[in-house]
């Protein structure tokens, strides 16, 4: 991204609006706090809303992590018309006059529950030939997709109208909520599509702390107030313990350098300080309490970040 801007490191959680894809949500935010390097943890498709993790200068080390990480959402499905996108952007293929219960709609949820297979849409960012899946569906072309097999933690509904159904879900990494509205739509007989999506959780991450963007976007505020709202560079990391070290034992683990028995914990990762408090990075701990460099903020980091 060059070299303009601040050496900024912390993590801003994100509240993205609707219509706003994430990489133009990275992009602005980056911008209006002036920061010199910056990264997501894994991208909303421009029509859903909510948590969006941005990971500024060395925060940026450990975003890649959070692509992996389960997700929650809530997501609201429109009954009786099935879409090309799978979502309220796409020209209508099918409708269904029939009608469903709640009851009838409840029935079915279990069977979205667990382990189960779905095709991923022609409308994403999967790769066939080199190009994009949505490319070629925007040419009218389709191809066959292999299913991959996801969990669904959890499913629930929230509320139903007879026309439209609220659900909350828990999912894996790779789920498409909007292949899941499709499939729970067809096996209802009633056809179905995605209307709204929010994204409430990311691992351990809430959107209970997000920020929305409207106020990073204040006009009033300079880059140095909406710093303000990031989160520490280790911020991604609180779900590992810590691990303190002595300004030899900093020095040494900087060096490459395993420490004997430097730590009470045992076969873990962690994320490690030196004796200021400063992050020095993730660290794996063996059995023995040797502490063993994994993914290090290397000197050089900290003054170009």
């Amino acid at each position: 991204m060059g070299k303009k801007g601040d050496a900024v490191d912390g993590v801003l959680l994100l509240d993205k609006p609707e219509s706003m894809s994430s990489n133009w949500a990275l992009q602005l935010t980056r911008r209006l706090i002036n920061a010199r390097k910056a990264g997501h943890t894994g991208t909303l498709d421009p029509m859903a809303t909510g948590l969006l993790p941005l990971a500024f200068g060395n925060a940026t080390k450990y975003s890649a992590d959070l692509l992996h990480a389960d997700k929650r959402y809530r997501a609201v499905l429109a009954l009786g018309a099935a879409t090309d996108t799978m979502d309220k952007t796409g020209e209508v293929t099918e409708r269904s006059d029939r009608t469903v219960t709640r009851e009838q709609l409840e029935a079915v949820l279990p069977e979205f529950t667990g382990e189960i297979e779905q095709v991923p849409p022609m409308y994403s960012a999967i790769k066939f030939g080199g190009k994009n899946l949505y490319d070629l569906a925007r040419k009218g072309v389709e191809v066959e997709r292999r299913p991959r097999r996801v969990k669904v933690y959890e499913l629930n509904l929230v509320a139903f109208d007879g026309n439209e159904a609220e659900i909350d879900v828990k999912v894996s990494k790779g789920t498409y909520i909007r292949v899941l509205a499709d499939d729970i739509g067809r096996r209802l007989g009633v056809f179905a599509h995605l209307k709204a999506l929010r994204r409430t959780e990311v691992g351990s991450l809430s959107i209970r702390d997000a920020v929305p963007f409207s106020v990073i976007d204040d006009k009033n505020k300079t880059p140095q107030e909406r710093r303000a709202y990031l989160k520490g560079a280790d911020f991604l990391l609180q779900t590992l313990p810590e691990v303190r070290l002595t300004a030899e034992f900093a020095a040494r683990l900087r060096n490459g350098q395993r420490l004997a028995r430097a730590s009470r914990l045992s076969e873990t990762l962690a994320r490690a300080y030196d004796d200021k408090g400063k992050l020095l990075g993730v660290v794996r701990v063996d059995a023995r309490g040797t502490v063993h460099p994994h993914r290090l903020i290397r000197l050089e980091d900290e003054d170009a970040s």
